[in-house]
């Protein structure tokens, strides 16, 4: 790990508050478990609401010098952010794999996925451009500006700790906003590292502070009713996303919301099969399931379905369990046992119900949070493992006879974050694209993010996009200047 070691490896672990590293108010510490054996891999300060408070008060503080420097300036924090990242990448992977589970390939994947958001944002700083225009009436000029929106609360989830945050943090940034990230409990060692990087960047103190809580409720709740905190951005359930809307409305706080996913997974008889499989395998054991963009429904063309549940059940088979630290290791640990219980009792109720386990459908008998890669056939239609998240290794199938049919059961959900979809007919993959119900649909693809693009879904899967050129306009406000000459 060279000489980089040291900023990861001695990571503090206190709040990270005004560019330093301060113990709760109360001196209260939580424990950071690891997945893959349920031991204590250390204990982290458990943040209050006067912490809270306090973090917004260092938001406050920096915020109208940051907001005054040039978007140049903010690009090149952002640019050094990315390359300190990439130098450590290693490390950050490693981390990420010791308190979330996942297998390292797939950490190693996140962490440069994460740093491409500081590079993308980078980028963007200098573009957040207004505009000029005559009125209508010709009796005035429309100048219209953009200004940071404000301080934001940025709440990120477990389950993609590194890239959850930089998604948030990097245009919050480039818009010149400060704010107070509120990180998982689960995953908080992630968070506190990208502190230091961002500090090694050249972040100035007060502008990104970290606020490790198990007091999520309280403390979330807190910064919501603080008339300075101007912009909510949350990763997480639809269910808690309902909570803090209803939070966020007291002091009519701008929010961005990206909520959960049901993602169906569309195979024609016409597609490639082979390419269908490998897409599935991405679009399914990324992260061993553990995302809101995971394939939840495999709705497959009935003439094809036994070949291809034959063909999915070979390769997930063949993928390799064990602790997301070994180098061979292909499917880690789910994040918690409350994840690792919940993923058997949906894979119990649909064997229960008629459905049959081609592979898998079993807890293996070994220490940690650990679920066999499953493929279940003949799944009832109305099952609950098909109405909810699964966040876990199973790819339930279910027969489809036509194009009305599939894009009806594809709808049926109160989600509407990702589709994806397979044949061999372009037109048909477009006509169908435009029918799927949902903000981003992988058409012969089985993954979709890129922080180049607009990330985020319809329905109750949330509001707003993060990446791309949208993901910074949710950070700013425009400014209409009515003026003549």
């Amino acid at each position: 790990m060279g000489e980089r070691s040291e900023t990861i490896s001695d990571l503090v672990t206190d709040l990270y508050i005004d560019g330093k590293a301060v113990p709760a108010s109360d001196e209260g510490r939580f424990d950071v478990l690891d997945p893959a054996t349920g031991t204590v891999i250390t204990r982290v300060a458990d943040g209050t609401v006067d912490d809270a408070i306090a973090a917004v008060d260092a938001a406050e503080q920096a915020a109208a010098a940051w907001a005054a420097t040039s978007p140049r300036e903010r690009s090149e924090v952002l640019r050094r952010a990315f390359e300190l990242m990439t130098a450590q990448s290693e490390e950050l992977a490693r981390l990420v794999t010791l308190e979330n589970g996942k297998a390292l390939p797939d950490a190693r994947g996140e962490v440069a996925y994460a740093a491409e958001f500081f590079r993308w944002y980078a980028e963007e700083a200098v573009r957040a451009s207004g505009e000029l225009v005559t009125a209508p009436s010709g009796a005035n000029k429309i100048l219209v500006l953009q200004q940071p929106v404000g301080i934001c609360v940025l709440v990120t989830p477990w389950n993609f700790p590194a890239a959850m945050a930089t998604r948030k943090i990097g245009p919050a940034l480039a818009a010149g906003c400060t704010m107070v990230l509120k990180p998982a409990s689960d995953t908080p060692l992630t968070a506190l590292a990208m502190a230091r990087i961002l500090e090694e960047a050249g972040v100035p103190a007060g502008v990104v502070n970290v606020l490790p809580a198990r007091r999520s409720g309280a403390v979330v709740s807190a910064m919501l009713h603080d008339p300075r905190v101007r912009k909510l951005s949350f990763t997480g359930s639809t269910e808690v996303g309902r909570v803090l809307l209803k939070e966020a409305a007291d002091q009519v706080i701008n929010c961005s919301m990206e909520l959960g996913g049901n993602a169906p997974f569309l195979v024609f008889a016409d597609a490639d099969l082979d390419a269908a499989v490998d897409g599935a395998m991405v679009a399914k054991m990324r992260n061993a399931g553990e995302a809101c963009t995971a394939a939840n429904r495999f709705y497959v063309e009935a003439s094809i379905a036994d070949e291809f549940g034959r063909r999915l059940a070979e390769r997930m088979s063949a993928l390799r369990v064990g602790p997301g630290s070994a180098e061979e290791t292909q499917v880690g640990p789910l994040v918690n046992e409350d994840s690792a219980a919940k993923v058997d009792e949906l894979v119990r109720g649909a064997v229960d119900a008629g459905a049959s386990a081609v592979v898998g459908g079993r807890r293996p008998e070994r220490e940690g949070n650990y679920y066999e890669p499953t493929v279940l056939l003949n799944v009832e239609p109305h099952s609950a493992i098909l109405t909810e998240e699964i966040f876990g290794p199973v790819a339930p199938i279910v027969t489809f006879q036509d194009e009305d049919e599939a894009v009806a059961l594809a709808n049926d959900t109160e989600y509407g974050l990702v589709s994806y979809l397979y044949t061999g007919d372009l037109a048909r993959g477009l006509r169908l694209s435009e029918r799927l119900d949902s903000g981003m649909v992988g058409l012969n693809r089985g993954l979709v993010s890129d922080p180049a693009a607009p990330f985020g879904g319809t329905k109750q899967s949330g509001i707003g996009r993060e990446g791309g050129h949208d993901g910074m306009l949710d950070y700013l406000e425009s400014k209409y200047v009515a003026v003549q000459w």
